[in-house]
């Protein structure tokens, strides 16, 4: 992929292809998104809900950087139209895989993968009432041209979702030194620390492209589970209104 017209880089999409076969497992190397999908998705489930009822029906939903389908199944059990999109051609793979062994609910709205960026659906003039990007812009080449481009995939008084890590010298101790090389809860060189986004910085990446952050809260692990809280010094995850 051209790394200079695309929002991710070549390396970053083999990194995260390397991973395709484990992404399921709950104790695999994505373990740490298996414990932290329900907080994401419920969190921003109650956000979106109002919207749901003013539009009195299904909301469609483009989960960004899908993955394997961690999100995009998630949300689609809560009833939403999900298109999970990633640049990531064997991860893309693995959440059709996962899907067609392991069918969703009749309760669930649809859902379908679609290999390709953002850009892509950009060219097409595609919009959505939501569009999540959930551990994704930190792995970006250029955040405040990704964010331009959520908006541009976003209906007018539709939603955005962002989940990401603050930058932040606790945050380096954390979630790179301690999650990837001490722990383990992440494979090596899933994280650049330089390229962690501090919440002000976000908020006004987010006006810049015309949108408002309505609401933020922290995510922290607090055994056995993970919580929002008001700790945004690490992980944290963010909800903009596109007016």
């Amino acid at each position: 992929m051209d790394t200079d017209t695309h929002s991710v880089s070549a390396r970053e999409i083999g990194h995260f292809d390397a991973l395709a076969k484990t992404w399921w497992e709950p104790k695999g190397g994505m373990r740490a998104l298996h414990a932290m999908n329900p907080l994401r998705t419920n969190w921003v489930n109650t956000r979106i809900a109002p919207l749901q009822t003013a539009r009195g029906g299904r909301l469609s939903l483009l989960d960004i950087g899908c993955g394997a389908g961690l999100a995009s199944e998630a949300f689609a059990k809560l009833g939403h139209d999900v298109l999970g999109l990633d640049a990531a051609k064997e991860v893309i793979q693995a959440a059709r895989a996962h899907l067609e062994a392991n069918p969703l609910p009749q309760t669930a709205g649809p859902l379908a993968y679609r290999a390709g960026s953002a850009e892509d659906l950009v060219a097409e003039g595609a919009q959505f009432d939501v569009v999540t990007a959930l551990e994704v812009i930190e792995h970006v080449n250029d955040p405040a041209r990704f964010m331009k481009m959520l908006a541009t995939l976003t209906r007018p008084g539709g939603m955005i979702a962002i989940s990401t890590l603050s930058r932040t010298l606790r945050s380096f101790t954390v979630a790179k030194l301690g999650a990837e090389y001490l722990t383990r809860m992440l494979p090596i060189g899933t994280h650049d620390w330089r390229k962690f986004i501090k919440p002000e910085e976000l908020s006004r990446m987010g006006r810049q492209a015309g949108l408002r952050m309505t609401d933020a809260a922290g995510m922290s692990f607090i055994p056995p589970h993970w919580r929002a809280t008001r700790d945004t010094g690490v992980n944290y995850i963010a909800i903009f209104t596109k007016d």
